[in-house]
């Protein structure tokens, strides 16, 4: 019997689509996966070349599979602070957050982009896991007024140095105007649109979030290209290279509902507010994980010897395992080659000893064992100045 190493995935009726599917499946899409039980385009045939496109260029990405769970209602506002670990009285309406949605143990459900629109209006842009389900689970019986439901919403990213000369060509000099973080709504020839600066990248991006999607996907899609000719811009993948790089996690990978925010490591305890007068699932675990300190963390780690691809390739399809000396400490949760480092880098939850700068490891590859060091994250950009840059200098518009 022979080994098919490349199995093709079915297309079928039982998995959802994009609403962009049919726009990017033009393009050839290699290989899918499916997330938030829809098929996602990972690339289009060489992700090193797409890695490039988008630090150079402009790209334009399918990401319809961040399905977005509408919260509505007198009591959204206090509905939706009761999910998630940062005090949203510190949100104004138009801007956007990077918000953990944690369980009663502290561990975190999600990790998504959460866009409020109004007083008692919030998206929540959703990694892959089900929060319309947990979320409406939470309000069974609060007694408060919300409505909790899938909208018909889906989002496209346009990233890249160049992306927001392409915003402008679909939208006018006034989305200059878009700070980081914030959004804005448009139509755009009869389509209602909420316009995010947002992405999953470190790099200048924007999100272009489509109502009533399900019927007007492939519409936004060749506008978009059309806009992006004169740009030179490319279709590709959600590019793993570059959020390995810029500190960006993958949940389900680098963190699980078995994880809680204080394990993700430097840079994230921001994300939970222990000091807001309100409460939230998980504040008393958190506080209680907080005062005991936790027993392991993700840290970045460089890889020694040759390319172990690009992470959305199929080069990593389980966990590399982590060895001090000859005994397990952990795994290597995302690990790709950077092209711009020239070498390889990822990320490892372990015990906390053995997350010191500089601590010596052995990580058991595809190729075989290699030695690999404990390093600062992100590897690139740390303050993210790239992302935040003055895009009105940036514009040639």
């Amino acid at each position: 019997m022979s080994n098919n190493s490349i199995p093709e995935i079915l297309l079928y009726t039982r998995i959802r689509k994009s609403p962009y599917f049919y726009g990017s499946r033009r393009h050839g899409p290699v290989m899918y996966s499916v997330y938030n039980r829809t098929y996602h385009p990972r690339h289009y045939g060489d992700p090193v070349e797409e890695y490039w496109h988008l630090l150079k260029g402009v790209t334009l990405w399918d990401v319809g599979v961040e399905r977005q769970v509408e919260i509505t209602g007198p009591d959204a506002f206090t509905f939706t602070n009761l999910l998630v670990p940062r005090d949203l009285t510190k949100c104004n309406v138009r801007q956007c957050k990077y918000v953990f949605i944690t369980a009663e143990d502290g561990g975190i459900v999600n990790d998504p982009v959460l866009l409020r629109l109004d007083e008692n209006h919030f998206w929540l842009s959703l990694a892959d896991s089900d929060v319309l389900l947990w979320a409406r689970g939470v309000a069974y019986n609060l007694g408060l007024d919300v409505k909790i439901r899938e909208a018909d919403v889906g989002p496209v990213q346009i990233q890249g140095p160049k992306s927001v000369d392409v915003m402008v060509e679909l939208f006018g000099s006034k989305v200059l105007d878009i700070g980081y973080y914030y959004m804005d709504e448009y139509e755009l020839d009869g389509l209602s649109v909420v316009v995010s600066r947002t992405g999953y990248t470190s790099e200048l991006g924007y999100e272009i979030y489509l109502r009533d999607a399900s019927k007007n996907g492939v519409k936004l899609w060749d506008k978009v290209l059309e806009a992006g000719k004169p740009h030179g811009l490319e279709v590709i993948g959600p590019c793993h290279i570059r959020r390995i790089e810029g500190g960006i996690l993958a949940h389900g990978a680098d963190v699980t509902v078995d994880n809680n925010p204080f394990e993700v490591g430097l840079g994230y305890d921001w994300m939970v507010d222990l000091n807001q007068e309100s409460d939230f699932i998980g504040k008393d675990a958190l506080t209680r994980i907080k005062k005991e300190g936790v027993s392991q963390k993700l840290a970045g780690i460089e890889i020694e010897g040759g390319s172990l691809g690009s992470y959305n390739d199929g080069s990593m399809i389980d966990f590399f395992d982590v060895f001090s000396d000859d005994s397990k400490v952990g795994i290597v949760t995302s690990a790709c080659y950077s092209p711009t480092l020239e070498k390889n880098i990822g990320y490892a939850m372990m015990p906390i000893a053995h997350t010191d700068l500089g601590t010596q490891l052995q990580v058991e590859t595809p190729a075989g064992r290699r030695s690999a060091v404990v390093v600062p994250k992100p590897f690139i950009d740390p303050k993210k100045d790239t992302p935040k840059q003055d895009v009105k200098a940036t514009s040639k518009q």
